[in-house]
């Protein structure tokens, strides 16, 4: 009976007729025939001489199983953990890679190993999880191997174990593991359970990129656009970026947009730039946000609204960008995209000040020097004066140069406001060019040196200082 409806299926020595295959499948199978019942299954499932219907494939699986065949184990699991053709039941699930695994259904085996490592339908129990990973992959499941070798690195019901590690790492790699491919770049990028070598690393981050590992892609950009291990290349930077990013990789996506706004390794493209700020923003990838807003404001790649602007600005601030928080206090030191509100400046200003933004240092200076949005305190505006100066902020400098000069605030210290209009000079501060010029001068902290105050003076002039 069984061989009629294979001559059935496939038309041997007569006309093809699903029906009728599936007729005679149904009868050897209602007979306790298990290979039947999987042939059965597959004409349910793919809707083969009968309609399609997922409930009597899992009823048959289900018969098969009974009936002792692993593979009909080993997929009814799938629809119990899936919740195909019956209620999702994750301990039904459990209990069937159990029997599957017994059987050595590696599949199975590999799966109940999962199941203990994520506490699925069982208890979480990492020693178990091991064993059927150390199983499974002694059996040639590659999946299995690349966990196991996860488990020895991190010391995961079993102690940790680099050079293990990077055994199993390499044997599933070799076994076509895209991710064991990226974990074993890595391993021989940083020498860890191994030696240090860069041309094997590259090569296997270049395998796994090739097969699809969205991490290798976007390691593999890094490396072309610094030229780690390769000779830099920007366009392949731009393909690896753009692949990884297509492939869903947050940090890719961010660092495409930057290829696109620089014109590196590809045309500068606004508008793809921002659609490329746009997806990775709905990442929650921080830098991203901050950039959607600077977009926004700027009207690059879209057209411009201070609205929007500072919504992403809020959004990036709250999430810990130090650059966000300054415009943010910004915008509402203006009342662009928001209603004015000095307080809510201050607020923010004191916030990326506190994390090391330096031109919100300078900012909270000067609302502490002249109370704006908070109470006038010459103490704090001092230190933040100073934080700001040492900061590399020119502005800042030029204002300490200031406060000195004249004794605001602190001890007049003609020295200290001549190393500051320095400073700030130096830095392209084109009014520390002219007090520095006037400090050469007239003696003043310094030695009198007509000539330098000559230099400064005409400095400044070419930057269209107006006495």
């Amino acid at each position: 009976m069984n061989n009629l409806t294979i001559c059935y299926e496939n038309g041997e020595g007569m006309e093809k007729n699903l029906e009728k295959a599936f007729h005679w499948y149904q009868k050897a199978a209602e007979n306790g025939n298990e290979v039947a019942m999987l042939y059965l299954v597959k004409c349910y499932y793919n809707g083969e001489g009968t309609d399609k219907n997922i409930e009597e494939t899992f009823y048959w699986y289900q018969k098969a199983a009974e009936n002792g065949n692993d593979r009909a184990m080993n997929n009814l699991t799938y629809c119990y953990y899936n919740g195909e053709g019956t209620e999702k039941n994750l301990e039904k699930a459990f209990q069937w890679f159990q029997s599957a695994a017994e059987k050595n259904q590696i599949n199975a085996i590999y799966s109940l190993a999962y199941c203990y490592k994520n506490g699925e339908g069982i208890e979480k129990d990492l020693e178990k999880a091991f064993y059927w990973y150390e199983k499974a992959a002694e059996n040639g499941n590659e999946d299995a191997m690349n966990y196991l070798a996860i488990c020895y690195e991190n010391g995961e019901g079993t102690e940790e174990n680099l050079k293990k590690a990077f055994y199993w790492y390499k044997e599933a790699a070799e076994n076509d593991n895209k991710d064991a491919m990226n974990n074993l770049a890595i391993y021989y990028y940083i020498g860890k359970g191994t030696k240090k070598n860069l041309v094997k690393a590259f090569y296997w981050f270049q395998k796994a990129a090739e097969n699809d590992n969205e991490a290798a892609m976007f390691i593999l950009a890094i490396r072309y656009e610094n030229g780690e291990g390769i000779e830099k290349n920007l366009e392949k930077a731009f393909y690896w970026f753009q692949k990884a990013a297509e492939n869903g990789n947050d940090r890719a996506m961010n660092n495409l947009t930057y290829c696109y706004y620089n014109g590196e390794g590809i045309e500068k493209n606004l508008e793809k730039a921002f659609q490329w700020f746009q997806s990775a923003a709905e990442k929650n990838q921080i830098n991203a946000i901050y950039s959607l807003a600077y977009c926004y404001k700027n009207g690059e790649g879209i057209e411009k609204d201070l609205e929007k602007a500072f919504y992403w600005y809020e959004k990036a601030a709250e999430n810990g960008n130090e650059d966000a928080m300054n415009y943010l206090a910004i915008c509402y030191e203006n009342g662009e995209g928001t209603e004015e509100n000095l307080k809510k400046a201050f607020y923010w200003y004191k916030e990326a000040a506190e994390n090391d933004n330096k031109d919100a240092m300078n900012n909270l200076a000067i609302y502490y020097y002249i109370g704006k949005g908070t109470k006038k305190n010459l103490v704090k505006a001092f230190y933040w004066f100073q934080k700001a100066a040492e900061n590399d902020n020119e502005a800042a400098m030029f204002i300490l140069a200031i406060r000195y000069e004249n004794g605001e605030g602190i001890e007049k210290n003609l020295e200290k406001a001549f190393y500051w209009f320095q400073k700030a000079a130096e830095y392209g501060n084109i009014e520390a060019m002219n007090g520095l010029a006037i400090c050469y001068n007239n003696g003043k902290g310094t030695e009198k040196n007509l000539e330098k105050a000559f230099y400064w003076f005409q400095k400044a002039a070419a930057n269209d200082f107006a006495l």
